[in-house]
């Protein structure tokens, strides 16, 4: 054994021989039980931050120690391939995006070897390859055999410079979330999923997931966005039907106006040859530049115009003009709204900048309001006034009631509503999956045939400065024969989200090679689901509504047997440097690479788990790795120390001295303490801390006992559980102590340690002894000391019998087993 600890040997040493006997490979064994830990698969923009060292260290912790409880465990890596970076770096560097992205990869598989992390790279996927993508094309086809994929015209979100549409979670304060420019709408003909199909599913059932952190609950939930209400009818004076989705009925006989979208396809029909057309259409074209975020902001200001015409109320036959206005959305209900400007502050400060109608028709308990001197909305509890035949009953019971009189006399009827709306997954762009659907003028919209599968991206295209996607200028791409009457046809050019690809990955990783089908389902039920999930609090919406709406489709038609993908979920918090997150921008970043280098990937690793619970946002400190280097090195230099003198083995061990029983009770104290935090709590930094703790414990043994008073098998047991317990967290350097020990076979193979509840138990316990609330003293007693014998011994202290000399005690505070305070004057 080297005198000092030499990771630049030590790792890559580990790291080939963990490849060349292929040791993490798995493989489904039907007698144990198995353990799916998954780490949210990367996009490869060229190399590790420390946010992927952070997220892969806690999984490969998880699956690591997984494995030592005896666990099957499926841990694989792969790669979200496809997106927007591959086509700016070719249009930017002239790098195809196909090279770009493979190169990509090859750099950051690399770095992910460098950091030792257990991935059966055997089941890499990677979602831009053909043998990948032609079963997400399979997937598309399904859904749209089952209704679940349709085309629409739509007004859409469109960034001007990605040249494409953005679903509306991928806009965020009215900018693009990738390049920020500011997003503009555009009417398209778009492809969508139609996850509102599974809205109910995918709000019950966040109750079936309680080891999912509850903000990411509620962050679905309000994305969601159940509602209960009526749906009613208003006619207008021309005969049409406008439909109003409204939570609160009971205030129908408050309506004093109308308010639509301005994208409301009546909006032209009411508006064509009158005096108003004109005014309306520059107020619809100067709307249509505004995002949807700034439109129902409650700090922008409320804007709209009089269309002329007018409905009528059909609860009391009273006419109500029609206006368009800024903060209805067309994408939300029906596009309409009934406007109650006494009990909506919206409509308040809308009636109040317009001079329209406001009528109370709530009165709360002892106050009586009137609309002309209510200087905002009132939306509390009371009882209805003004209000026919519903006056005089609370809110609750006028909502059940005008509901039934809407639906007994055909004007209305209960409705559950939601605010999620389909998932746009049209992408004007070349970098992704090719949506297999072929137009034909003769047969309209056809399919691709499965057994034409993949429809493969065409490699050597040609980019435009404008950021348009090559394909539709890819003749050979675009120009096909109808797979059904084999005429002339187009093949569609959009690509898919990428979100489309990231929504069943997880299901791939269980029979990865499959050729004949998109994975082997009775695999697929040995694996899934996933028991453990490991990403950023960030894709809380998207990709784990996304991957939850995928898993209930392939459940209803049959491919899996469960309805939820993941069972438990840890989002990891980010990795900061000075108070910010890591940005090139900032020059804050920290290069994994670098830190690797210059201390090690097992220093990496444990500065990466120490310094912060996973949960929680990590500062950076550069004395923080330095104090985990220091540590490893005094890891190395106790087992340097001794490993000359260890048994072979700890069987027989018998415990003598007092020393022994506390070194012994350190050891137990650590295992169960490790167990716990990682299996249970998921503090892993506070597990390293029980490690940390251990080591002491060893050393202050080693400096304090005589060697050759020394318990040489119990340090032989001691060692071996601080290699143990450490062994997830710095998986190269405790593979080589174990082997300096004599370990038998790989570390990472061994049982995990389990303790004796017995040996935790304490004979001694440190007692603090006060004066008057000053320290002046401790002593050590027995752990089972009464409180009468306890105060007898901090009476008798020589420190104490000085301090209180002359004076009088006037009473003895015990804390039991912490302290003793003497009050004395």
């Amino acid at each position: 054994m080297q005198e000092k600890y030499n990771f630049a040997e030590i790792e890559p040493k580990w790291q080939k021989k963990w490849e060349e006997e292929n040791f993490f490979k798995v493989q489904q064994e039907d007698d144990m039980d198995k353990y799916y830990v998954l780490e949210m698969f990367p996009y490869p923009s060229g190399n590790l931050h420390m946010g992927h060292v952070r997220n892969y260290s806690i999984g490969d912790v998880v699956a690591r120690y997984k494995t030592m409880q005896g666990y099957n465990v499926l841990h694989p890596m792969g790669w979200d391939a496809f997106g927007l970076p591959a086509e700016n770096a070719a249009i930017k560097h002239g790098v195809p995006p196909e090279k770009w992205t493979w190169d990509n990869i090859a750099n950051m598989r690399r770095q992910l070897k460098s950091m030792g992390l257990s991935y059966d790279w055997d089941r890499e996927v990677t979602t831009c390859h053909p043998d990948y993508y032609k079963w997400t094309q399979w997937l598309f086809l399904q859904f749209y055999k089952n209704n679940l994929a349709y085309k629409k015209k739509a007004s859409v979100n469109w960034c001007p410079d990605c040249a494409t549409v953005l679903a509306n979670e991928q806009v965020v304060n009215g900018e693009c979330e990738r390049c920020g420019s500011k997003v503009e709408k555009k009417d398209l003909e778009q492809w969508f999923f139609k996850i509102t199909d599974y809205a109910d599913r995918l709000l019950k059932d966040l109750e079936k997931l309680s080891g999912w952190p509850e903000k990411v609950k509620i962050m679905q939930r309000n994305w969601i966005g159940r509602s209960e209400g009526a749906q009613v009818k208003f006619k207008t004076e021309k005969g049409h039907v406008l439909e109003v989705f409204t939570t609160r009925p009971d205030t129908l006989y408050g309506v004093t106006f109308m308010v639509m979208a301005p994208e409301h396809p009546l909006v032209e029909e009411l508006t064509e040859g009158t005096a108003y057309e004109k005014e309306v259409q520059e107020f619809v074209q100067k709307v249509r530049n505004m995002d949807e975020i700034s439109r129902t902001s409650g700090e922008t200001e409320k804007e709209g115009v009089f269309t002329g015409a007018y409905a009528i109320n059909p609860v009391n036959d009273e006419k109500i003009p029609i206006w368009i206005a800024n903060y209805v959305l067309m994408g939300y209900g029906t596009g309409a709204i009934m406007a109650v400007p006494a009990h909506d502050q919206r409509d308040f400060e809308f009636a109040r900048k317009y001079d329209l109608p406001i009528r109370v028709v709530i009165q709360p308990e002892g106050q009586e309001l009137s609309g002309d001197t209510i200087e905002e909305a009132y939306a509390g509890e009371g009882q209805l006034v003004n209000s026919g035949p519903i006056n005089g009953l609370s809110v609750k019971e006028a909502i059940k009631k005008i509901t039934k009189i809407l639906e007994e006399k055909g004007l209305g009827h209960f409705e559950v509503n939601f605010k999620l709306r389909d998932w746009l997954i049209s992408r004007q762009r070349y970098w992704g999956c090719p949506i297999p659907i072929i137009y034909c003028d003769e047969c309209g919209v056809v399919p691709v045939p499965e057994e034409d599968l993949p429809v493969v991206l065409p490699e050597d295209v040609e980019f435009k400065p404008t950021g348009e996607s090559p394909l539709k200028y890819r003749e050979d791409f675009v120009n096909v024969k109808c797979p059904k009457c084999g005429k002339d046809a187009k093949r569609e050019t959009d690509t898919m989200d990428t979100f489309v690809d990231s929504s069943w990955y997880f299901l791939r990783y269980c029979s990865p090679h499959q050729e004949d089908k998109l994975f082997d389902k009775d695999i697929a039920d040995y694996w899934m689901n996933v028991d453990q999930y490991i990403g950023g609090v960030e894709h809380a919406i998207l990709h784990l509504m996304y991957a939850r709406f995928f898993t209930k489709v392939l459940y209803d038609i049959g491919l899996v047997s469960m309805e939820e993908p993941f069972q438990n979920l840890l989002t990891q918090g980010m990795v900061l440097k000075d108070g910010s997150k890591m940005s090139k921008s900032l020059g804050n970043v920290v290069s994994p690479e670098e830190i690797i280098g210059k201390y090690g990937a097992d220093t990496a690793r444990l500065f990466i788990l120490f310094a912060a619970p996973p949960g929680r946002d990590l500062e950076w400190s550069d004395q923080g790795v330095e104090g985990c280097y220091r540590f490893l090195n005094r890891v190395w230099r106790l087992v340097y120390s001794y490993y000359h003198h260890l048994p072979t083995s700890v069987e027989n061990l018998t415990i003598n001295s007092k020393e022994d029983k506390e070194l012994n009770r350190m050891v137990n104290v650590a295992i169960k303490r490790v167990t716990e935090d990682i299996g249970e709590r998921f503090n892993l930094n506070t597990a390293i801390s029980a490690v940390m703790e251990l080591v002491n414990s060893v050393y202050h043994y080693k400096d304090n006992v005589d060697f050759t008073k020394q318990n040489l098998g119990l340090v032989r047991k001691s060692i071996e559980t601080i290699i143990l317990l450490l062994a997830p967290f710095a998986p190269h350097i405790t593979e080589e102590l174990w082997l300096i020990i004599g370990g038998k076979g790989s570390v990472h193979s061994q049982k995990w340690p389990s303790y004796d509840k017995a040996a935790l138990v304490q004979d001694e316990i440190e007692i603090v002894i006060q004066v008057n609330g000053k320290v002046r003293d401790k002593i050590n007693v027995a752990a089972d000391i009464g409180q009468e014998d306890l105060k007898k011994e901090a009476l008798a202290n020589e420190k104490v019998v000085k301090q209180i000399e002359g004076k009088e005690i006037k009473k003895v505070i015990v804390v039991p087993k912490k302290l003793v305070n003497i009050v004395a004057k």
